[in-house]
């Protein structure tokens, strides 16, 4: 290919790459709904507003039937669900979690405006999100950067180190001074989220580590096209479908849900459910971080023995002089 026929090629190629990130980036943000959103209904006149619900919108909300506001309340703390809404004694009570998705907390609050038709309603915050961060804004402009520095060191250490066991020393070190580091800022300076130090730490550390190991492995495994894939997964799929903004249950589907199989999505929710929950529902996300840095260091483990297998030299029979 000629050196103006390639030329050309990058330029549409990179072209494509930016209607992709748009994409990205944009359509989830404009086509956000409740899609199965975890609430609970209390009171008397439960049912009533559980038929209502449905009507409305049939495939919005997934309910559960809840004895009291007490109960309510309890998973809400549990991480199960993101409100309540409990009948009685007059309009509806809104109980929310912030700290769960500031755009669920509204856009609940907005629903039962309608339900009740007055223009306020009760509501209460059981799980706030911090007070330096009322909107989650700082939250969710903290996954960015985590994705972004993670596929920075993997592509400097795929090109400038040649051996993959340095490779593996360097990403250690990146994730633990990363994760001191980045959570010095966030929690320590900007107060983004409330909680242990050293927990918040470690989990951004796992997060930018699991990030960085993804894409050296898929690189050691098949080459420079490698760091290519590995970067696209997590900046076109990782990061605009982590819900950091929003919910999971709020993106379109399935890519909600894809989402928090992918690194910043399961970061995204280990760290919120660290910092308020108290560890609430950090099963499934801590398993989807593990399982891909498991799978990134086993990667690099097949091409280092890959590597040592082809540079050992095949053993040659020796000559035997044939006598004359």
């Amino acid at each position: 290919m000629s050196i103006t026929r390639r030329a050309v090629a990058l330029g549409l190629a990179a072209t494509v790459l930016q209607a992709l990130l748009l994409i990205a980036f944009a359509w989830p943000t404009v086509n956000l709904a409740p899609r199965d959103l975890p609430i609970a209904v209390a009171g008397p006149a439960a049912t009533q507003v559980t038929q209502q619900l449905h009507q409305r919108s049939p495939d919005a909300f997934e309910i559960t039937t809840v004895a009291d506001a007490t109960e309510a309340r309890k998973k809400l703390s549990d991480n199960e669900i993101y409100g309540a809404i409990v009948t009685g004694n007059g309009a509806p009570q809104i109980l929310v979690a912030s700290a769960a998705s500031p755009a669920v907390a509204q856009q609940l609050t907005a629903l039962a405006q309608q339900l009740s038709g007055t223009p306020a309603v009760a509501v209460e915050d059981v799980i706030a999100t911090d007070p330096d961060d009322p909107r989650g804004a700082g939250f969710g402009s903290m996954v960015l950067p985590l994705v972004m520095s993670g596929i920075a060191a993997a592509v400097l250490l795929t090109l400038l180190v040649p051996t993959l066991g340095a490779r593996l020393l360097g990403l250690a070190t990146f994730g633990v001074t990363g994760g001191l580091l980045s959570t010095l800022i966030f929690h320590t300076w900007l107060s983004i989220l409330p909680g242990s130090y050293l927990t918040l730490a470690a989990i951004a550390a796992l997060a930018m580590f699991t990030v960085a190991v993804t894409i050296v492995g898929l690189a050691a495994a098949i080459g420079r096209p490698g760091l290519g894939l590995g970067a696209l997964t997590m900046l076109l799929l990782g990061n605009p479908f982590s819900a950091a903004t929003s919910a999971p249950e709020l993106l379109p589907q399935p890519w909600g849900t894809l989402g928090q199989l992918l690194p910043p999505g399961a970061a995204t929710s280990l760290l919120r459910s660290a910092a308020y929950f108290d560890g609430a529902g950090a099963l499934a996300p801590l398993t989807v971080l593990l399982t891909w840095t498991t799978a990134g260091i086993g990667l690099l483990t097949l091409a280092a023995f890959r590597t040592r297998w082809v540079s050992e030299p095949t053993p040659t029979p020796e000559q035997v002089p044939v006598p004359a």
